[in-house]
């Protein structure tokens, strides 16, 4: 059938929430902070802190209302500035085939964007609408083989004009204008997505990128995905520029000093965070 839009304003017949799950690394479930926080940290060889944000409107195929809405926003800015918080996994509910469908997320797409940490989407069945749009917004993206991808608004008369698809404007704008869902390898072609993966590794190989960046320097991180947006528009000695002044502001960061002590003494650096 045509997807649903999930309108703003509608309300859902069954609960449509956002959740935050605790986990550790690479999946385990752990125990939460005793202080109350709802950011997972594992402390071993090295600090851990990933949030599981998963969307759950089982009665509307995860439309999000608002509601929804502001729920999800509230866990994306819930301690964004935690020194223990170092990556954020969105994804639908299990078992839910689209991953959501919603007619305006500008305020979360910002969000994402400017978050300190990076966003990973994880993917598994049909993104559609604005779905597609907060896959697309998501610092990474991570798809089974079995996901595709729509903006079928203009079939309903509603155009929408917020898919990011960088760098292959003629695809989104097929997409934009036809409604034709496109498939995960299609999508992962023209860059709307970092990998595909089959079906049964989808979490595993998600949660394993999550891992990798939780295991680095928060403020390192933090800084570089923060220079790569503002560079991103730039003309190319601007670019430059910006990219060269946060190479030094880099090396000012005891991350950085501690980076290249590590490289020169041989051994495991010792984040700060």
């Amino acid at each position: 059938g045509r997807p649903g839009l999930g309108l703003p304003g509608r309300r859902p017949r069954g609960p449509a929430r956002s959740t935050r799950e605790p986990w550790g690394l690479l999946g385990r479930p752990c125990t939460p902070k005793p202080s109350g926080s709802r950011v997972a940290a594992r402390r071993g060889a090295g600090p851990f802190g990933r949030r599981n944000i998963v969307l759950s409107n089982p009665k509307k195929r995860n439309a999000l209302s608002l509601a929804m809405l502001k729920s999800l926003q509230n866990d994306i800015l819930h301690e964004a500035e935690s020194n223990d918080l170092k990556v954020i996994v969105i994804s639908g509910r299990d078992g839910q085939k689209r991953f959501l469908a919603i007619l305006w997320l500008t305020g979360v797409m910002m969000l994402i964007r400017n978050h300190p940490v990076p966003v990973i989407a994880m993917v598994n069945g049909l993104a559609t609408a604005a779905g597609c749009q907060l896959v697309a917004s998501c610092d990474i993206a991570v798809a089974s083989d079995k996901a595709s991808f729509a903006t079928p608004g203009v079939n309903v008369g509603l155009f929408c004009s917020t898919l990011r698809c960088p760098g292959e404007s003629s695809v989104a704008l097929e997409m934009l204008l036809t409604g034709e869902p496109i498939s995960a390898q299609d999508a992962l072609l023209h860059g709307l997505l970092s990998k595909v993966v089959p079906e049964p590794r989808l979490q595993e190989e998600t949660m394993r990128i999550a891992a990798k960046i939780a295991s680095l320097s928060r403020p390192v991180v933090s800084l570089g995905k923060a220079t790569f947006y503002k560079q991103l528009p730039q003309d190319l000695k601007t670019a430059y520029c910006l990219s060269s002044q946060a190479m030094v502001d880099n090396l000012a960061l005891r991350d950085g000093q501690e980076g290249i002590s590590a490289f020169l003494q041989k051994r495991p650096p010792v984040w700060s965070h």
